[in-house]
């Protein structure tokens, strides 16, 4: 489970990764990316309607994209804010491939 520290939640900081941020397609994921001036990463997620219309699967998705997330938590240095946002066709992916894909974007931006 992400720690609650680690956690984007309020609309403010959401809205201000989505203005400065950078944006980055990796497959069925796409990353927004800003640096923040803490000491620890946060991230956000967003499954929308247009993935699947069942809350059951959004949310299912979101539960391996904070699993995926918290298993490289201990390996990130440069603080950021991060939103990932799921594309239609993650539903049908494995775990492995969605962990696959998060952990190649967070080396390649050095986090």
């Amino acid at each position: 489970m992400l720690p609650s520290i680690n956690r984007l939640t309020k609309k403010k900081d959401f809205d201000a990764v989505f203005k400065e941020g950078k944006i980055v397609k990796s497959g069925f994921l796409l990353f927004k990316t800003a640096k923040n001036h803490l000491k620890e990463s946060r991230f956000g997620f967003i499954v929308s309607k247009k993935v699947s219309s069942k809350a059951t699967v959004r949310n299912k998705i979101k539960r391996r994209l904070r699993e995926a997330v918290f298993t490289k938590l201990k390996d990130i240095k440069n603080p950021q804010d991060v939103i990932i946002i799921a594309l239609a066709g993650i539903e049908k992916k494995e775990f492995s491939e969605i962990q696959e894909t998060i952990n190649n974007y967070l080396q390649k931006i050095n986090v």
